[in-house]
């Protein structure tokens, strides 16, 4: 099973034709947790997608998971499944999936994550913090809820909306640790670089918050 608490960079990609050649890239530049997140496509579409993204995490031993549905999980063989407010429940994810599967769950308000830490989730997202177009008609949370949610959890939360290069140290600085990142890399022009690049400015974020004072 797939230690979470030591992953910082999780990314959110649709299915895309060049599937095969971006998530290589990416995966070398840092990306440590990969999620197939599509809602246009129909389940054959997705299945096939999982599919092909499947054995390339398990060439860099890093954990897949699909958006929305434990039964397709578990029919392509994912590490598990990421659901939403609005999904099937997080119980059922557990029954289907078993209780070494990761289940991540959605949250975007101080009343759906007191309720999330009741449930057994292996991780949290939290936002987004800001307006997001891959979160349509959904207002930002604001970066103190996230705050909140990484000092009250007692498992791994993954932040959702806006992160850069050129932010990330910020929002560490204010106490977040993990991070869902989608447009930074799905629409760079070099893919490989900007994850890289996110993964250095992450790294020494957290390691100027790690070292012990002298």
């Amino acid at each position: 099973m797939f230690d979470l608490a030591t992953r910082n960079l999780y990314l959110c990609v649709g299915v895309r034709e060049d599937l095969s050649t971006f998530l290589p890239q990416v995966l070398r530049g840092g990306v440590d947790v990969v999620q197939l997140r599509e809602k246009d496509l129909d389940d054959e579409a997705r299945v096939q997608a999982a599919r092909l993204v499947v054995p390339i995490c398990r060439d860099f031993a890093v954990p897949f998971v699909m958006n929305d549905s434990p039964e397709m999980a578990y029919q392509v063989a994912a590490d598990g499944v990421h659901v939403g407010q609005d999904d099937v429940s997080v119980a059922r994810c557990r029954e289907l999936l078993g209780a070494e599967a990761i289940v991540g769950l959605s949250t975007h308000s101080n009343a759906e994550f007191d309720d999330a830490l009741t449930q057994r989730a292996t991780y949290f997202s939290a936002g987004p913090i800001v307006p997001t177009p891959t979160k349509p008609g959904r207002e930002g949370t604001g970066l103190d809820y996230a705050v909140s949610c990484e000092r009250r959890s007692d498992r791994p939360v993954f932040v959702t909306g806006g992160v850069t290069s050129a932010n990330v140290a910020a929002l560490v600085g204010a106490g977040l640790r993990r991070f869902v990142v989608v447009r930074y890399l799905t629409q760079s022009p070099d893919p490989e670089a900007s994850a890289r690049e996110l993964r250095e400015a992450l790294d020494l974020a957290l390691s100027a918050v790690t070292v012990e004072p002298t």
